[in-house]
């Protein structure tokens, strides 16, 4: 059967109610695939310097990719928008039934960009390659109450948090089983007075036989098999064993209760898996006093020990008020744990202790409903937090982004990770702490490794893959795109991921981003019992070495000859800062 990859993209006006579609350029599509990277390309294009993220002028990009329904492990959509928690570019992925079928609502769309904001509230329906705008009567529902309200179609939609703006609201879909999770993308959403995106067409047929190849080779893979049998909730033991668990607050590394709340715990509570007899079944499912809960593996690390709660049916309580109010776990987690040492410190004139899930999810509910001083404050993150009470530097952030639970004092190669991630403190970029706690790295095998991961990652979020499933792509899908009808050598596809990694730090430099911002937080300069604490001269020589790999100069600004060999040069307008020359590596 022949392919044909998608072109087009709807455009929907909230402000005026419009809807029109229009094809990409043929260049974005080639240069930036999809996905993350043709999202950034239009964000660059139609954002000002200094857009607002929670005005009408900024933009929210629904996004699949060329390939989106023949890649291995579970579909997947991209929120791409301007985050109003950093200020920085920011994309963010969820997979299930929804990034199924708006990829099959679409038609030969690509996706689906929302700019302008709504009198009153609304959703956006879309069906057989087009949109309609309609009213939205559960504005106010939680996010499963709202997706539940369709049963005929799936949903994205905001919860509470999302519509009180909080700076790190998510996307709920699948009755919130999934999210569009890090940065606020959730708050974009609400500020336009988006409600939900309604997909009500079809899965996309065609591509059964891509799929059913791409699933057989990721199930028998290490990966898979990995997946299969534990995915991602047996991260807090990992990071236990090795010393790189922030527990309490980030004043440990390790947690004693990691055995209660890890992935034994999760298969004992399960009720069974979210695709079934799947060759990669998905998330386990449990259940808890509210409703179904799909446990992760930042629920343990974050919402767990790091906030010192040792029993499993807390922590999955605590993750399904997140998941049903539509906040993300791992700045909620973080959020809450800044409250505990805030007040332990008298920061904050309330009590506060780690190992009180009741007072946690309290106070999650206070955030995301901004009803009391410090849930308003914790709504913006640590960061404003700290602004208006006091207590800089109790909980690390990168750009205004929490840290997730891998404490980057047992691994200099996940503090640059951290410290480079276009979208704020992040180990979804790189995570190399996977390897280097095993072995004995230079810092030039540090710098290697982060930047080949995340040119690697920004190339499979670009075609809008699960980036787990992305590791058994050999080829980087250049056989798929021959599939499709497009020639694609896996050369090419390596350099489409360093562009669009590039085009990013544009983004982010002409907002007025730079090394300062690459900057980790004094707090991780403290030693732990089992790691010693982030050498600050010998970080600076680390970034620097890392800017010099990339081709930027020491300010962490792209140099105009990276640009040139990038295809870049045009695309870079007037308010970009371009370097002359990269920096220069320090002596190893």
């Amino acid at each position: 059967m022949s392919h044909r990859a998608p072109e087009g993209l709807l455009r929907v006006d909230l402000s005026d109610g419009t809807v029109k579609s229009e094809r990409v350029p043929e260049r974005w599509r080639r240069d930036f695939v999809g996905g993350k990277g043709l999202g950034a390309r239009y964000l660059y294009e139609e954002l000002e310097p200094g857009t607002d993220p929670l005005g009408p002028e900024n933009a929210l990009l629904f996004m699949h990719g060329p390939l989106s329904a023949a890649l291995p492990g579970e579909p997947r959509y991209a929120a791409v928008t301007k985050s109003p928690l950093t200020g920085t570019f920011l994309d963010s992925y969820s997979g299930g039934e929804f990034a199924e079928r708006l990829r099959g609502s679409l038609g030969d769309g690509l996706g689906l960009l929302v700019t302008g904001r709504a009198a009153e509230p609304v959703r956006i329906a879309v069906e057989g390659g087009d949109a309609t705008v309609e009213p939205a009567d559960e504005w106010g529902e939680d996010a499963v109450a709202t997706c539940e309200a369709h049963p005929d179609a799936a949903v994205a939609c905001v919860g509470p948090a999302g519509e009180n703006a909080v700076e790190y609201a998510t996307i709920a879909s699948d009755e919130a089983n999934h999210h569009a999770g890090r940065g606020g993308a959730g708050a974009v959403m609400g500020s336009k007075r988006l409600k939900a995106v309604v997909a009500r067409g079809d899965p996309p047929d065609g591509f059964d036989d891509l799929r059913e190849r791409a699933d057989r080779t990721y199930g028998e893979a290490e990966v898979g098999r990995w997946q299969r049998a534990s995915g991602t909730v047996e991260s807090a033991e990992f990071a236990n064993e090795v010393g790189v668990l922030s527990t309490r607050g980030w004043q440990e590394s390790r947690f004693e209760g990691t055995d209660d709340i890890g992935v034994e715990a999760v298969r004992d509570a399960a009720t069974g898996r979210e695709n079934g007899d799947a060759d990669v079944p998905g998330g386990f499912r449990v259940e808890t006093e509210n409703g179904e809960y799909v446990p992760r593996g930042a629920s343990a690390m974050s919402l767990g020990a790091g906030l010192g709660v040792a029993e499993f049916d807390a922590v999955a309580e605590l993750g399904e008020t997140c998941d049903r109010l539509g906040v993300d776990v791992i700045s909620a987690g973080g959020s809450v744990a800044w409250a505990v040492r805030a007040s332990e410190t008298g920061v904050v004139d309330r009590e506060f202790t780690f190992g009180d899930p009741g007072s946690a999810r309290a106070l999650i509910e206070e955030i995301a409903g901004r009803e009391t001083p410090l849930g308003d404050a914790l709504a913006d993150g640590v960061d404003a937090a700290a602004e208006r009470f006091g207590g800089a530097d109790l909980v690390p952030t990168v750009k205004a982004m929490e840290l997730p639970g891998y404490d980057p004092r047992g691994s200099r190669a996940m503090a640059l990770a951290y410290a480079t991630s276009d979208r704020g403190g992040c180990h979804r970029r790189a995570r190399p702490v996977e390897e280097e706690v095993f072995g004995d790295w230079t810092d030039g095998d540090r710098v290697s490794a982060v930047v080949a991961e995340q040119d690697r990652r920004s190339l499979v979020w670009s075609l809008v893959g699960d980036d787990f499933g992305g590791e058994v792509l050999d080829d980087l899908a250049a056989k798929r795109f021959a599939a499709v009808g497009e020639d694609r050598t896996p050369a090419e596809l390596r350099t489409a991921g360093e562009r669009i990694w590039t085009l990013v730090r544009l983004f982010n430099v002409r907002e007025g981003f730079d090394r300062a911002d690459d900057e980790l937080p004094p707090v991780l300069t403290e030693s732990v019992e089992d790691a010693d604490g982030i050498d600050p001269d010998g970080f600076e020589d680390l970034l620097t070495r890392y800017y010099a790999a990339r081709g930027w100069d020491r300010k962490g600004r792209p140099t105009r000859a990276l640009c040139e060999r990038l295809d870049l040069a045009a695309a870079a307008d007037d308010h970009t800062p371009l370097a002359d020359a990269p920096a220069t590596p320090p002596e190893q």
